[in-house]
């Protein structure tokens, strides 16, 4: 057969060997499909009645379920019915309760109103007798403010009749104390009068000195220099004059009358502004102090003595001029009382 083969082969083509092989492929194949066609039929085939079993039981479980939920379905008809009793005995109950409610609240509100009336009462009674005890209280104060007030009024008119005599005794002794002042002032005037009188006799008529009302007056430069408040030597025989005339005062005059010689100082009103002196109202007063300690150191008492400074505020020229400056600056003696 192979040289048959190969003779074919000499003169042309040779299919056959290849339609045997694919054929027998295709018979291998077709045999390959049905043996897996068979497993798979058996494999199903068992699957099914598995699965037929499976749905006998469902059939079976649903089937009881079914006689379950009829038992079940006609107790909630049962259970229904009871719950539809029970909410109709609820609500009679609760329609009950609400009456009984009302009811209780009206008597508690009754018992309420009845205790607060009584207990209002009782505070009104307590109030009652504590006004009372208050107004029996104030009876006996007021009572006893009357008898003060009472015993008041007799030590007022007791009073009031001691005071008019009292009155009267002051009158009186005011009057006793004015004649004795106005005797005091009299007989001080008169030693007034008879110092001044002295003084005007031993120094004589002197245009730097004079007597204005009831003041002996000494032109400034009888005693200091200007702008100076240090006594001059002439100055001091001068004061040693008045010094006498003082010394003789003192022992003339009773010990019951009091009375001061007082030293005023003045200046003009020209402005002053030294080192010693910053003002008018230090240079006067400084004057008036050396003219009383020189008084002083002639034995005249301090007791009977007083400095005091005016400046310029005391004119007794007004006038812009040397004669109105001249006359102010002065140095006044006073006899007057303490």
């Amino acid at each position: 057969m192979a040289l048959a083969r190969r003779a074919r082969g000499d003169t042309g083509l040779n299919y056959w060997p290849g339609f045997v092989d694919a054929l027998s492929t295709l018979v291998l194949s077709v045999i390959f499909l049905l043996s897996v066609f068979v497993v798979v039929q058996f494999y199903l085939a068992q699957e099914v009645t598995g699965k037929d079993t499976a749905l006998q039981r469902l059939n079976a479980q649903i089937a009881q379920l079914t006689s379950l939920l009829s038992l079940e379905k006609a107790g909630s008809l049962d259970l229904e019915q009871q719950i539809a009793q029970l909410r109709a005995g609820l609500a009679s109950a609760e329609g009950e309760r609400d009456k009984l409610r009302d009811q209780a609240a009206a008597a508690s509100g009754a018992a309420a109103a009845q205790g607060q009336l009584s207990g209002e009462l009782d505070a009104q009674k307590q109030l009652s007798v504590r006004a009372l005890a208050q107004v029996e209280a104030l009876n006996q104060q007021i009572a006893a403010l009357r008898r003060q007030l009472s015993a008041l009024e007799q030590a007022l008119e007791v009073s009031e009749t001691r005071d008019k005599d009292s009155q009267s005794k002051l009158a009186e002794l005011g009057q006793r104390l004015n004649v004795a002042l106005a005797q005091r002032v009299q007989e001080l005037s008169r030693y007034r009068s008879d110092f001044f009188g002295r003084l005007r006799t031993i120094l004589g008529n002197r245009p730097d000195v004079r007597v204005v009302g009831d003041r002996f007056v000494f032109q400034s430069e009888v005693f200091f220099d200007a702008s100076q408040a240090v006594l001059k030597p002439e100055g001091m025989s001068e004061l040693d004059t008045v010094a006498s005339a003082l010394l003789e005062l003192e022992k003339q005059i009773p010990q019951d009358i009091a009375w001061v010689m007082r030293i005023d100082g003045h200046t003009d009103v020209r402005p002053i502004s030294t080192p010693q002196f910053r003002s008018n109202w230090e240079l006067s007063a400084a004057r008036a102090i050396s003219v009383v300690q020189y008084l002083i150191s002639k034995g005249v008492s301090p007791q009977r003595l007083v400095a005091a400074g005016f400046g310029e505020f005391q004119p007794l020229d007004t006038a812009a001029n040397e004669a109105a400056y001249s006359r102010n600056r002065r140095i006044e003696l006073k006899l007057t009382e303490r």
